[in-house]
């Protein structure tokens, strides 16, 4: 099993926080040893993950088969795994997300296996076994029964080259977001695990020995509530019993701060973080974009609800709506300050292959890129490459509100500042993890590392830092480890927005002088659906 690497142009590679800690990249590639333990246990199986080490001179030699395939912005690097094995003969499977939504881009794979792997596992062993030299498996979109779903093969992981390990509780997401291809990929009634089953991943992972930040991948940890509500108590048991060896993180909508009680209980069970997309504080863009549920609300009150509730909020911003009046570049800047989260993905808009948006678009005969759009920014994600559609205001513009945002946000001043107030606001009192005294000793030599890199950092830097830290131990000692780790995801987050302005400004100064084209056959507002990816 080989994992492909990411584009090196991707906001989630935290390449210098993970130097600070020890590891080589953040997540561990939870999909593959999904795969894995779906596999006979007759079958040998060795992991490659090639964003923490290189494929060895024996590798393929020893496999009978190869499996690959990730996500969009491992396209090229999944690509490239396919060219080597054709080209030493060696057979190639491709799966995932990426080769599920464009299958044609992989047609030189031998074999395909698309949707989620579960349903169709035995039927792809089966056609191996029996001598097949290529063919294509498919799974009905959003059907997997997630309940005949294995326990992971957490043992092809080296857990000391990842920041934090996965799991996964449910698949699907209950909302109609345009641009979002969970929905098309996974549905829209999300789908659970038994609370026995995620109880024998983590008892899989405590018995390897793992400690620290486990991930909850779900795209919407609160998309069946009721689920949830069954589950945390019993998580929270669990660790109590395990002497709380874990703490959480996860993905979930705004709308979980309308429910104080949900939210105790994730604290109560050692969630940490959650991943919200806010998207735009725009209600017109919102309603457009098919995400009401972040409309009719505070935005700001509804994070700090969270925060008051144990929990940091990490963000996503998109720039690049067809219904952006104007510069939108003050408004979302207010907003990320109002609401003080200080780890925002400010991207641009990308209509994802499959999604309703993408579909609009090529309704309207808006997914060919005009002559003045940057057409070489490769796949990273939407901080690096975006605006992939003939957009609705001028491309100039949108880059122009993109790199003031980003301007804004990453100034260590305001970076800083919002850090401050998140450490002011956490209520850590539930917070507890107890790691074994090795990995005590290493949690110590990252602190003191990033205490080293702060103080020689230059100016503003070094001077926000001390002050956060300063003001942090003053008002709220309990949050010092999350406000030490937000910190420390800047080493990576104010050199990438750097590098992501400048890139911004190039593209700026290469568009032609005339204004971008309109839309061809531009609708009335009153007839027009948002476009959001």
């Amino acid at each position: 099993m080989i994992y492909p690497a990411f584009n090196a142009n991707s906001f989630w590679n935290y390449k210098a926080t993970c130097a600070l800690a020890g590891a080589r990249h953040p997540a561990a590639p939870l999909g593959l040893i999904t795969v894995a333990a779906l596999l006979p246990t007759t079958w040998e199986v060795r992991l490659v993950d090639l964003n923490t080490e290189e494929l060895g001179a024996g590798d393929l030699d020893w496999a009978d088969l190869v499996m690959t395939g990730g996500m969009l912005p491992q396209q090229d690097g999944a690509l490239a795994v396919i060219e080597m094995c054709r080209s030493r003969g060696k057979p190639v499977v491709v799966g995932g997300p990426d080769a599920t939504s464009t299958p044609d881009i992989y047609a030189a794979a031998d074999f395909q296996v698309l949707g989620e792997a579960e349903e169709i596992m035995a039927d792809f062993v089966a056609a191996w076994t029996g001598g097949a030299t290529s063919g294509v498996f498919r799974a009905e979109m959003g059907k997997t029964d997630v309940t005949k779903s294995p326990t992971p093969r957490f043992d092809l992981l080296t857990f000391k080259n990842y920041l934090h390990v996965g799991v996964q509780f449910s698949r699907g997401c209950p909302f109609n977001c345009e641009f979002c291809d969970i929905i098309e990929l996974y549905g829209r009634v999300p789908r659970t695990k038994t609370n026995a089953q995620v109880m024998a991943e983590l008892d899989a992972l405590h018995a390897l020995g793992y400690r620290g930040h486990v991930d909850f991948v779900d795209d919407n940890l609160i998309g069946n509530k009721k689920a949830l509500r069954q589950f945390l108590p019993a998580l929270t048991d669990w660790m109590r019993e395990k002497n709380s060896p874990f703490e959480f993180s996860t993905e979930a909508s705004i709308n979980l701060a309308d429910d104080p009680a949900l939210m105790q209980a994730m604290s109560e069970a050692n969630f940490f973080t959650i991943f919200v997309g806010i998207e735009s504080p725009d209600a017109d863009t919102l309603v457009s974009a098919q995400k009401k549920q972040n409309t009719r609300r505070s935005l700001a009150e509804s994070v700090h609800k969270i925060y008051q509730a144990g929990l940091f909020v990490n963000a996503g911003f998109i720039l690049g709506f067809d219904s952006e009046k104007g510069s939108v570049a003050r408004g979302m800047i207010d907003c990320i300050e109002d609401t003080a989260i200080p780890i925002c993905m400010v991207g641009l808009l990308y209509a994802l292959p499959n999604t309703q948006l993408t579909r609009r678009l090529d309704r309207e005969g808006r997914l060919t890129l005009p002559d003045d759009a940057d057409h070489s920014q490769g796949l990273g994600d939407q901080c690096t490459a975006g605006l992939n559609f003939v957009t609705s205001r001028p491309r100039r513009d949108i880059l122009s509100d993109y790199k003031a945002v980003l301007e804004a946000v990453y100034a260590p001043s305001a970076f800083f500042g919002r850090v401050r107030r998140v450490g002011r606001m956490l209520d850590c009192t539930h917070r507890r993890l107890e790691l074994p005294q090795s990995m005590e000793w290493q949690e110590l030599k990252s602190s003191w590392r990033l205490f080293w890199r702060m103080t020689v950092a230059k100016g503003d830097v070094r001077r926000e830092f001390w002050k956060t830290v300063l003001d942090c131990l003053a008002n709220n000692r309990q949050a010092l480890p999350y406000v030490l780790m937000m910190v420390a995801l800047y080493l990576h987050l104010g050199p990438f927005s750097r590098h992501v302005i400048a890139q911004v400004q190039r593209q700026i100064d290469n568009l032609a002088d005339a204004p971008s084209a309109a839309l061809p056959g531009r609708l009335e507002r009153s007839e027009a659906v948002v476009a959001l990816a």
